[in-house]
């Protein structure tokens, strides 16, 4: 567990130390320093998931299509699109003018290959590939999908922002999707600088400018994406205190994710904005190893469901902060359409001495299990912590390894047993939009070896989530969605822990500030 009085008089302390030296003031004016909420690991957006990589990726890449502030599908590297009368072809046709960092026209080759790269991994690329009988070019300009049948949500999947579709250059994007790649090469508002990248302290990029924005207002992720800096530079700042004082004493620009006991220091501080950017709340994950003991037995799986109380997860996280969480113990976005709690018994338990006589009910006899806790990243670490403290009450034969996240996104790939470098239990976090529908749901998605890390395999959750996208009404598609949740809490493929808003801090001469599903740079200035 955090020690909040200790961290909170250390920042104090830091906060009334001299301030440093000023830079010099043209290059400050022209640079926005970051301290991002993870260290960069991996630059390829369609091999992980990692938050921190796709934030970059928004840096370097574009879009076909994008999700505006209303969750509405728009044009972005698209002028726009046309479907045929029986919706089983649709046309997109791009803008004029659009160019790669090497100065290479983007073509509608290079959007083709980089669909199929990025549908192989997506959870909602591969339901929409499973129903396209064809997809190419049709000249430099112009890709056609033909599909098998109707697909009504085809624009949604390649313009969704928690798992985007960004586009590479065809050379890139031919790369096995299941390989990192190492080629940047974008056509996005910012080029990455590779020979200044320092994984675990620093990571820049540079304006491009050749990139061709469109002539609208930013809303959300969707219109003008404008580079307004010459730099974003991320500094790695692992130490909440640090970070803060960088903050107050002006070393830094902008703080993605400060650490909820450090908010009413800095809202303090006059030079200083804290508010909540992202329009979503964050929402956090436990995931099995479900292809290795103990967890490949539902019922132990059900066994640590009991004993999640996830008010004691949120309070790790985000305290006691006014309107700072929210329990939801369904899969669905608490709030949303979808949202319910049929067959959530099992979540409403808060039992650790229930979990313990069904722990012993289920047949555990005292594998070894592996929890990997990322200390440099305080909010999934909090996670991690308070379940750690339950799997010994519980008990479990536990390991808990404390590593950086970027070697747990590198370990959770693994599907090893844990005493040859595999995993039990990890946790993550993601936005409420990610988890509102059962199409791009990624942690409900249980088709084994397709799935996310973790591999859960369950034939009636698929099928179920095929029900709902041929659903022929809202009514129906709540049925589903019922039935979704009550399946998901019989098998388990996850836990979720509820939710909690995640506020931003920048200084004050920082402009351009908008409200979006995730982070995203373009935009944003320095007065």
């Amino acid at each position: 567990m955090m020690h909040r009085r200790s961290l909170l008089a250390g920042a104090a302390a830091v906060a009334a130390a001299p301030r440093a030296p000023a830079l010099a003031q043209g290059a400050a004016a022209r640079t926005l320093r970051v301290i991002p909420q993870a260290n960069l690991t991996s630059l390829d957006p369609f091999w992980t998931t990692a938050v921190v990589t796709r934030n970059h990726a928004f840096l370097i890449y574009d879009q076909i299509c994008a999700l505006d502030a209303k969750g509405e599908v728009r044009p972005q590297m698209a002028e726009g699109w046309t479907t045929a009368p029986d919706g089983l072809a649709w046309e997109f046709t791009l803008r004029e003018g659009l160019k790669f960092h090497d100065g290479e026209r983007v073509t509608a080759a290079d959007c083709v290959a980089s669909i199929r790269r990025w549908a192989a991994r997506d959870t909602f690329g591969q339901v929409l590939m499973g129903r396209v009988e064809d997809l190419a070019a049709v000249d430099d300009r112009r890709f056609r999908f033909r599909l098998k049948q109707r697909f009504p949500l085809l624009a949604l999947a390649i313009g969704q922002s928690q798992n985007p579709c960004f586009v590479m250059p065809a050379r890139v994007a031919a790369t096995d999707p299941f390989q990192q790649i190492r080629d940047t090469t974008g056509s996005g508002p910012f080029r990455f600088l590779a020979s200044e990248w320092n994984p675990g302290q620093r990571a820049v990029w540079a304006r491009n400018a050749d990139y061709v924005a469109r002539n609208e207002p930013v809303d959300g992720l969707a219109g003008g994406r404008v580079p307004k800096i010459e730099r974003v530079e991320w500094t790695v700042i692992t130490d909440p205190s640090t970070a803060a004082n960088a903050m107050m004493t002006g070393e830094q620009d902008y703080w993605e994710y400060p650490l909820h006991d450090l908010l009413p220091l800095m809202r303090r501080n006059r030079e200083l904005v804290v508010q909540q950017r992202l329009l979503d709340g964050t929402y956090g994950v436990l995931r099995f190893n479900h292809l290795q003991p103990p967890f490949n037995n539902p019922a132990i799986r059900q066994a640590v469901a009991m004993a999640v109380d996830q008010r004691d997860y949120l309070r790790a996280v985000a305290g006691n902060e006014p309107d700072g969480w929210g329990v939801c113990e369904g899969v669905f976005t608490c709030g949303t359409a979808l949202a319910n709690e049929t067959g959530s018994g099992v979540l409403k338990t808060h039992s650790i001495d229930k979990a313990k006589a069904a722990l012993a009910a289920a047949g555990y006899n005292g594998e070894k299990t592996v929890l990997i806790a990322p200390g440099d990243y305080p909010q999934i670490n909090a996670l991690s912590l308070v379940m750690a403290d339950v799997m010994r009450r519980m008990g479990f034969n536990l390991e808990l390894i404390s590593t950086d996240w970027g070697t747990l996104v590198q370990r959770r790939t693994s599907k090893e047993p844990v005493d040859k470098g595999g995993w039990s239990v990890i946790h993550t976090t993601t936005s409420g939009q990610s988890v509102g529908l059962p199409v791009f749901h990624l942690f409900l998605r249980s088709n084994g070896a397709g799935a996310w890390f973790g591999w859960p395999e369950d034939a009636e959750i698929e099928r179920l989530r095929a029900a709902w996208i041929d659903a022929p009404d809202p009514a129906e598609g709540k049925r589903v969605a019922d039935a979704l949740n009550a399946r998901a809490m019989q098998v388990l493929p996850y836990v979720p822990l509820g939710y909690y808003w995640q506020p931003s801090a920048w200084r004050r001469n920082v402009t351009g500030v908008f409200k979006a599903p995730v982070t995203a740079f373009w935009n944003i200035g320095k007065g």
